[in-house]
């Protein structure tokens, strides 16, 4: 049996029966990523030395008879998150060589639950892309067609799990970093409630937007992570002191009776026919399972890749002004196209006479828009839609065109703007490529979503498909 297939929960079992040892599963991933990752590109550091020798103390705990979820489990990192004594990068030349000295929140508790990091994921530099294509370090490719892309910025911790070179991976979402590259590459991925998981010791690409997530096979799995991730962290004044449910609990619940919206402004012109009638089904799917599709209207959405894109250019140009060559790194002058550029916006946006004009008008929006869902809320328990308007494009195809790369988060960075969690699930495939359905919900609702989710997967088979990839 090729264990580097499993779910979380299926390995676990595994481990505890003692049918394969932490060691042993360690190694699996191990050897193929080295096979594979040539080909894929996603991982930036391959962390072998400290990948056996946590192993082999989660082995002797396994030993012992710690059945902890997590213990002896690989998974990797999106290179945003600190790691003591690892390089960390976040996909930029500007941090080639940098060596944290000490560890975001979100690996401490990893490493707590005793859990395997085997390396560190190539993404866009800084986080900044929808497509994998703004790497320093080169593009990361869809496990599914490696002539296409596989969404960014999470690139290569979305490609980690879909093609089983990690059972995790922990990433960040911005303005659908998760749940795009999710959807693309045909597997789960979360963006909990803002607040929820600690921000500290992350990279920050734009701070009041930045959310702490992963990626997994199944929702089940997703829930066991968020579960040890999620809680207050004193080194986050923006995590949130409100108490952690027990999901794994939630996710036995049917679905009768809830209530999902059907927002009309996910389903405009600019969505392909392909998804929109892949979306559809797996909704008319949620109908059979007891839920009721109630038509919605979230009538600001049509404002949100504006004004997300100011207010985060904003945050980007202050975020980034410490990276100057004395302090961090390498100098200015190694920054990437994508980073300068969306410095200038920033840097314009705030400037001295348009502050009024954009930045200022950018958060009344974006008051109108959490209101948008606020009131949506009130009549449904939760929200389906598409995650992205299309199946991923050819690499190369809008690299220069950042417009068109920017409207590929139309129907995510609303989430981020409201600070609501998003589940992205897969529902299908159009022209051969993987389709994903976006559920969002009320502030910490994580909880519903994963019920939502759970129910579905289990009437259906999209999240166990796998790409062929020969080794």
């Amino acid at each position: 049996m090729d264990f580097t297939r499993l779910t979380i929960a299926q390995v676990r079992k595994k481990l505890d029966r003692k049918e394969i040892s932490s060691v042993e599963l360690t190694k699996a991933y191990l050897e193929r990523i080295g096979k594979l990752d040539r080909k894929l590109n996603a991982y930036i550091t391959v962390t072998e030395k400290e990948a056996l020798h946590t192993a082999k103390k989660a082995d002797e705990k396994i030993a012992q008879g710690d059945a902890s979820p997590l213990l002896g489990i690989p998974f990797s990192a999106k290179d945003m998150y600190l790691t003591k004594g690892i390089r960390t990068t976040a996909g930029s030349k500007v941090l080639e060589n940098y060596i944290p000295q000490y560890s975001a929140t979100v690996l401490e508790k990893m490493e707590h639950a005793g859990a395997v990091l085997v390396g560190k994921n190539n993404q866009d530099a800084w986080a900044h892309g929808a497509s994998g294509e703004h790497s320093d370090f080169g593009p990361t490719k869809n496990p599914w067609n490696l002539a296409y892309i596989p969404g960014g910025s999470s690139s290569g911790p979305a490609v980690s799990v879909a093609a089983d070179l990690a059972s995790f991976a922990i990433a960040t979402d911005t303005g659908g970093s998760i749940r795009q590259p999710a959807s693309l590459c045909g597997i789960t991925g979360l963006k909990p409630t803002y607040g929820r998981v600690s921000r500290y010791g992350v990279v920050a690409m734009a701070s009041s937007f930045d959310t702490m997530g992963h990626f997994t096979r199944s929702v089940e799995d997703s829930a066991l992570i968020l579960s040890v991730t999620a809680g207050y962290d004193e080194h986050d004044a923006t995590s949130s002191e409100k108490p952690v449910p027990h999901y794994a609990s939630e996710l036995k619940k049917n679905i009768k009776g809830l209530k999902i919206g059907m927002p009309k402004e996910y389903f405009t012109s600019g969505l392909d026919s392909n998804v929109s009638k892949t979306v559809k089904t797996a909704m008319h799917k949620l109908e059979e399972l007891g839920a009721e599709i109630i038509p919605i209207s979230l009538p600001h959405t049509q404002y949100g890749v504006g004004v997300y894109y100011i207010l985060q250019t904003a945050e980007v140009s202050s975020n980034l002004a410490r990276y100057d060559g004395i302090r961090y790194g390498n100098n200015r002058e190694t920054f990437g196209d994508e980073a300068k550029r969306r410095i200038m916006l920033g840097t314009f946006v705030l400037a001295h006479g348009y502050y009024d004009a954009y930045y200022k008008r950018a958060m009344k929006i974006r008051t109108l828009i959490r209101q948008d869902f606020d009131i949506a809320f009130r009549k449904v328990d939760a929200i389906a839609c598409p995650v992205s308007p299309t199946p991923a494009w050819k690499i190369g195809e809008k690299v220069s065109d950042p417009l068109a790369m920017y409207l590929a988060d139309i129907f995510t960075v609303t989430a981020n703007i409201a600070g609501i969690p998003g589940l992205a699930i897969p529902a299908g495939f159009a022209m051969g490529m993987p389709v994903g359905m976006q559920l969002l919900g009320p502030q910490f609702s994580e909880d519903i979503l994963f019920r939502i989710g759970h129910q579905y997967q289990l009437t259906t088979d999209w999240h166990t498909r796998k790409p062929d990839l020969p080794v």
